[in-house]
């Protein structure tokens, strides 16, 4: 959407270093004035609620006043458009209010079961919120239980839905450690634009899944926006960026940090890494309390010479001696993989980091978007919009 002429704000979550990233323009951030004026509009209005005046006697959240400020600082900008990422799920998500211009799904997990329910059809169901009616619908690949809850909810609210699985005619990835190439082919259907030619990109992402990501959003784009060329989605999509995924810094040694934290998610970045660093390298690990540690350790063995497995931080609930449990279980003998369990966080970063850059071997840090902040914050000076 930038690189057609548009000004574009980005409401995403979570944030790795500066609260601005969450609300921000796909360059950086929105000018301070902006967000002084955003503040100058939403403090005043806030502090003038009275208690037990809301409804259910509910004082707001944090992310509903977040999302509230991210829709007030995108009006103060003038943005010609915003692109809105859902927090937890979709239908009773703060950021629901909103009629889009399009909605977009991306592929179901078991995540936040807690909140959606415990199967995907479950969660899909709760995604499926965002569909609104006669707004058209743009969803990844799924399984056909999941698809066919997104079908049947587009069908009752008359939503034109567009499922990957149909749009894509090839799609081809290379990975390597600069980055991703990707091909993209769709097939023509009824009803809208129409691609020219394949569209073929190198995107600063590395992780595989990103493909895919690629092909959603230039199908939708292509879709709303019918006059932006082929030209114009492939220069958007190689500047596209966002820190924490598959982030590859090279230091003292190279370190790459990813927020995967879903088991399908956790095999999608050992995939990647074991592309795009085939030699032997070192794990640092922490993931929340809700997690499915048991599956995600399963994965490890064979795969890393060292894992230091820690807590994400202060801000999040964890379970350190669960996470023990789960990764002597998982590497029980197994000699060849030094396991430590540190529950000090600084100085399990701080380990990890110096044993990495001894053996001179690449560390990924993973498990969690909190431990990959403290990583950033402790072992670097964090420079926003910057990847590889």
């Amino acid at each position: 959407l930038e690189e057609s002429g548009k000004t574009t704000g980005l409401y995403t979550s979570p944030h790795m270093i500066d609260f601005t990233e969450r609300i921000s323009t796909p360059s950086g951030p929105f000018t301070d004035a902006v967000y002084g004026k955003a503040c100058d509009v939403i403090v005043p209005l806030v502090d003038s609620i009275i208690p037990g005046t809301i409804p259910g006697n509910v004082d707001p959240s944090w992310f509903e006043l977040v999302t509230l400020f991210s829709f007030v600082t995108f009006r103060e900008a003038g943005v010609d458009w915003g692109v809105i990422e859902t927090g937890l799920g979709g239908r009773l998500d703060a950021t629901n209010v909103i009629v889009p211009e399009a909605s977009v799904i991306t592929q179901i997990e078991l995540e936040h079961t807690e909140y959606l329910g415990d199967t995907l059809e479950k969660i899909a169901g709760e995604k499926a919120g965002i569909i609104k009616p006669g707004v058209p619908v743009f969803v990844a690949e799924q399984q056909t239980s999941v698809r066919n809850v997104f079908s049947r909810v587009a069908d009752e609210r008359a939503s034109p839905i567009f499922s990957m699985e149909d749009a894509i005619a090839s799609l081809e990835s290379s990975v390597s450690q600069d980055g991703l190439s990707v091909s993209i082919s769709f097939n023509d259907l009824p009803g809208g634009a129409r691609f020219n030619r394949p569209i073929g990109t190198r995107l600063r992402f590395v992780n595989r899944i990103q493909a895919r990501n690629a092909a959603l959003a230039a199908y939708t784009v292509k879709r709303i926006l019918p006059d932006i060329d082929e030209s114009t989605i492939e220069r958007g999509l190689a500047r596209a960026w966002l820190p924490g995924r598959f982030e590859i810094v090279r230091d003292d040694t190279i370190v790459i940090l990813d927020g995967a934290h879903t088991v399908r998610s956790m095999a999608l970045t050992i995939e990647t890494m074991k592309a795009a660093f085939p030699g032997e390298c070192h794990l640092l690990f922490a993931c929340a309390a809700d997690k499915d540690v048991e599956a995600m350790a399963a994965m490890f063995p064979g795969v890393f010479s060292r894992v230091t497995v820690t807590r994400p931080g202060e801000r999040k609930t964890s379970d350190i001696s669960h996470e023990a449990r789960a990764f002597r279980e998982a590497f029980a003998g197994d000699d060849s993989t030094a396991v430590v369990i540190d529950g000090d966080y600084r100085n399990a970063i701080t380990l990890a980091y110096d044993k990495a850059r001894s053996a001179k071997v690449p560390l990924l840090v993973t498990g969690s978007f909190y431990l990959v902040a403290e990583v950033k914050m402790r072992l670097f000076r964090p420079e926003s919009g910057q990847g590889n």
